[in-house]
């Protein structure tokens, strides 16, 4: 018998029953969801420390909760209070040109530094290291160690610059109200120096040795290898690497808080130890979270510079961003 005709009179066999997924199930098994699986403990963990802390920030920044005493609501009597006091409109100063030329001057000394260290040079290695050292040691013993440097009586800095003639006495550097900023801002700009220029050193070894050596068989100048082929190609890298500076510096608490407190005079008061001051030595949990509250549109504003600045460049570069 041909098989073609055993197999036209053979019975239909049944169909395999596959069983139905439930949702649950179907997430589960999902391959589109695996990402969102893996991302989960994140989402938690950020929820937790840092969405649920700010929303309870701003809440309470609303009412005239005092430590000991969960208020009421009270609309923005806080926030009209701190936008006519002077000394929060002194800390508002004091924050943004803190910010500002901290910022700069970390940024040009670490590009400085990226390029010197990217080339050839003897013990390299050992440099880069030696360079970490500001970053890794913490807040605190940094602080204590530019405390005793700014020591108006046994200031290592004074006493130099007396041996060597330059000065007849001692500088105040922490107990002047510009001595005072600048110097906090030199403690700063030595901390933060190293990371920048290590992540921008990592930018630049990404760079191809072909690109400036074709520019320089054109007779390119190392300033315009710097201006056509570096700066352009690290741009990305500066917009992040600097919007996490100027992030950094704006709410910093740690280092002003043990060299100065604010002082002299409000001189180095920034928000977030008027913040501290206000709503934990105070005990006016309100007036301090409106002030925490206040800063950031600051930070929502460097952070939406930064963003736009790069999709600028990848218009410009022709990028397709859809």
């Amino acid at each position: 018998m041909p098989m073609s005709d055993t197999l036209a009179g053979a019975p239909p066999r049944a169909a395999i029953a596959i069983p139905e997924l439930t949702a649950w199930q179907a997430l589960r098994t999902n391959r589109n969801w695996l990402g969102f699986w893996f991302m989960l403990p994140a989402i938690a963990f950020l929820v937790l420390f840092l969405v649920y802390p700010l929303g309870l920030g701003m809440w309470l920044s609303f009412t005239d909760a005092k430590i000991g005493s969960a208020g009421k609501f009270v609309g923005l009597d806080n926030y009209e209070w701190i936008i006519g006091d002077s000394k929060f409109q002194g800390a508002v100063f004091n924050t943004l040109f803190y910010t500002f030329v901290a910022s700069v001057i970390k940024f040009a000394v670490g590009l400085y530094l990226a390029l010197l260290l990217n080339e050839n040079m003897p013990f390299k290695a050992l440099i880069r290291a030696l360079i970490l050292i500001p970053f890794i040691v913490p807040t605190v013993l940094s602080a204590i160690a530019f405390w005793w440097i700014y020591d108006p009586t046994f200031s290592i800095v004074s006493w130099s610059l007396r041996k060597m003639g330059w000065i007849s006495g001692n500088i105040n550097f922490l107990g002047d109200a510009w001595n005072s900023r600048w110097s906090v801002i030199f403690a700063n700009v030595w901390r933060g120096v190293p990371f920048i220029a290590i992540t921008l050193l990592a930018g630049l070894q990404t760079v191809s040795p072909s690109l400036y050596e074709a520019a320089t068989l054109d007779g390119a100048t190392r300033w315009q290898n710097f201006r056509h082929i570096t700066y352009p190609l690290l741009t990305p890298i500066i917009a992040v690497v600097m919007t996490f500076s100027v992030l950094f510096t704006f709410t910093d608490f740690q280092l002003i808080k043990v060299l100065t407190n604010g002082g002299p005079a409000g001189a180095t008061e920034l928000m977030a130890t008027m913040s501290y001051n206000t709503a934990i030595l105070g005990g006016r949990i309100g007036e301090g979270a409106a002030i925490s509250t206040a800063m950031v549109p600051f930070l929502l504003g460097a952070i939406m510079i930064s963003w736009f600045g790069l999709q600028r460049r990848k218009w410009q570069s022709g990028e397709n961003n859809e």
